[in-house]
């Protein structure tokens, strides 16, 4: 790096140069840093022939016009020969006018320059003979590039001025790519046409296109055209981390606590940085600072909290941050993960069970927790405060009180180390111990019906390699009865498919096809006892308190074949005892259901049938009145929805 700044300062120190200098490098690697920490200072301190030079830096971020720039230049030489503007800047301890303050006002006024009520031409009111020039964001400006070179090049070929161009060359070359993409397709394309080559099968019309495109847009060559006649150096910033990032962590000098953790944990800082295989300071300067955040909550509302972890916060907080803003993997990645217990899981069952539904997660857990060993390494609330800016203080909470209650207190339950623990990492005498007690809990029903089969699909894998001695038919039939009396307390899996459907261990055995059987068979009638359940609560409502019901219908019932599973005569008893208006209500609310989840609600049509048939006997014959004429349009579109089924009737009556 200081082969770097001594090249820079040689290009300064020369008597005569009628080229400028480019420092190239990647978005974020800290470009801007090292010329404001290494090379500025350098060259201001410089006394060349008696002469001091100064720097004038400029973002060409955002920049929409070449008379930007200009301005730019202009109110940065001009505030240093303003007395009062210097005095002031000199006060408050600045080098630069803040960009917020240049954007809020009137250049002109504010030093007293005027052209005779003109529009001012900013290029001519400052002096450069002992100014550098430093154009930083080359390929963030809103102008052409190629307007933007030539336009420092009268800088420096006419008035031989010194001057350093930033950039990422790599994102430039993108950007004159694809600049106006549309336009460029739209204009090959019609010259294709007028040239009779439109319609010949030589080539694929995209590489026509394509080519066409290059041919009369070639805007990389007048790139390097031009670039060859400015540039007479590019050097390849090569940036020194470890030392940016101990001067990142002196913006928290004054915050005494976490400052002393930083310092004490800047190895894993900077492991976890090298591991994200990017080069982007930018995305780790945001991660300290969310960590910043998350270290003082923690302190706040659990100051005992074990260092071990405060460690994992750490590494985990870098390294999220790193996988979801460096566009590595979508946000999606994390959504679905709950917490560190399920997250433990998917691991183990990627490991042992071939499980492969969540390869990312092994992958980022072995990246980022190689060599690390650490019980607790999923944190939904960072992940979450990450993904989404939003610091959850309940999920805050119940994370801390997890963590509490098994890292830092207690053991987990046997059953619950082999579902988050690699079976390996289990020491030989505790293991047969470890196996009894999830046998004695699986016997007793207390276990999740989900980890049963998953506890199931292990136990064949320990008989498979001899790790255990029972035979499987008898292992078989204790999980079986253990599922029946985990059945009585257990409710609906509603994405047991999902988690189990790639659960194997190669090869599924026969009797893990059993045991799968007879969970789909509980689990279907815990799925009947939930929406019976739910069916009773919510038709409860009508006629008293209709508001609840809608509120609970709408929520609970629109997208689910709630019919099915409450009596067609209940259900008619309640709606008839309903006021006129409520009748017309519920018939528009089952219309527009029938609309929109048509395939979800077919289970229920046998009931709609049967309620129809009992509303039809019901208003044969009947004296016409207001409510009888209601439920015969009521029984009239409950035949529109049944008509929607047609091919289905058959089997239904």
């Amino acid at each position: 790096m200081e082969d770097l700044v001594e090249s820079i300062l040689d290009y300064v120190r020369a008597d005569y140069t009628d080229y400028a200098i480019m420092i190239n490098g990647e978005w974020g690697s800290g470009k801007t840093y090292f010329w404001n920490n290494k090379v500025k200072n350098k060259i201001e301190s410089l006394k060349i022939n008696g002469k001091k030079y100064t720097t004038i830096y400029m973002s060409l971020y955002g920049i929409s016009n070449l008379e930007e720039i200009s301005k730019k230049i202009f109110i940065e030489t001009t505030q240093l020969m303003d007395k009062n503007m210097k005095k002031y800047m000199n006060a408050t301890g600045q080098s630069t006018i803040p960009e917020y303050a240049k954007t809020g006002l009137d250049m002109a006024n504010l030093f007293g320059v005027t052209q005779n009520g003109d529009k001012m031409d900013y290029g001519k009111f400052f002096s450069t003979d002992d100014k550098i020039l430093c154009f930083d964001d080359l390929e963030r400006a809103n102008v052409d590039v190629i307007d933007i070179l030539g336009y420092i090049n009268n800088f420096v070929e006419h008035d031989h001025i010194k001057t350093i161009i930033i950039c990422n060359e790599k994102e430039l070359a993108t950007k004159l790519k694809n600049s106006n993409l549309e336009m460029k397709t739209f204009i090959a394309t019609y010259i294709l046409d007028k040239e009779g080559d439109l319609t010949k099968t030589d080539l694929p019309m995209v590489e026509k296109i394509r080519d066409k495109i290059e041919y009369v847009f070639d805007k990389a060559n007048d790139y390097e055209r031009i670039k060859e006649k400015l540039i007479g150096e590019t050097f390849e910033y090569q940036p020194e981390f470890n030392y940016i990032i101990n001067g990142i962590l002196m913006r928290y000098e004054n915050d005494g606590e976490l400052i002393r953790f930083l310092r004490e944990n800047t190895a894993y800082i900077i492991s976890t940085f090298n591991k994200s295989g990017t080069r982007n300071l930018r995305i780790l300067k945001h991660a300290l600072n969310d960590f910043k955040k998350i270290f003082e909550m923690v302190n706040k509302y659990y100051p005992n909290t074990n260092y071990r972890v405060l460690q994992t916060m750490l590494i985990f907080t870098i390294a999220v941050s790193f996988e979801i803003k460096a566009g590595k993997i979508t946000k999606e990645k994390f959504i679905n993960l709950q917490d560190n217990e399920e997250y433990k899981a998917m691991l183990v069952s990627s490991r042992v069970l071939m499980d492969n539904r969540q390869f990312y997660i092994k992958e980022f857990d072995n990246n980022y927790y190689y060599n690390f060993k650490v019980e607790y390494r999923f944190f939904k609330f960072i992940e979450m405060y990450v993904r989404t800016r939003i610091f959850d203080m309940k999920i805050f909470k119940k994370d801390m009180e997890v963590i509490i209650n098994t890292v830092d207190k207690e053991k987990l339950p046997s059953y619950k180390r082999l579902l988050t623990e690699e079976y390996w990492k289990i020491p030989d005498d505790q293991f047969p111990a470890v196996i009894e007690d999830v046998i004695e809990n699986v016997k007793q029903g207390k276990i999740d019906l989900l980890d049963t089969v998953k506890l199931f699909i292990y136990f064949t894998y320990f008989i498979k390699k001899g790790l255990i001695n029972y035979d499987i038919q008898n292992i078989k039939s204790i999980f079986c009865e253990g599922m029946n009396k985990a059945s009585l307390t257990s409710k609906y899996c509603e994405n047991a498919n999902e988690e189990l459907r790639e659960l194997t261990l190669g090869e599924k055995s026969l009797e893990i096809e059993e045991v799968l059987e007879h969970f789909n068979n509980i689990n279907i009638m815990l799925k009947d006892k939930m929406y019976t359940e739910k069916a009773e609560k919510v038709f409860k409502y009508i006629p008293m308190k209709m508001e609840k019901f809608y509120e609970e219908f709408d929520k609970e019932c629109m997208n689910n074949p709630i019919f099915k599973y409450y009596d067609p005569y209940q259900f008619f008893q309640r709606l008839s005892c309903a006021s006129n208006e409520d009748i017309v209500t519920i018939k528009e609310k089952l219309l527009e259901r029938a609309k929109k989840y048509t395939n979800e609600i077919e289970p229920e049509l046998k009931n709609i049938i049967q309620l129809k048939n009992i509303i039809d006997e019901y208003v044969k014959g009947k004296n016409i009145s207001i409510k009888i004429t209601l439920l015969g349009e009521f029984a009239k579109e409950l035949g529109f929805i049944i008509s929607k089924y047609d091919n289905k009737l058959e089997e239904n009556l």
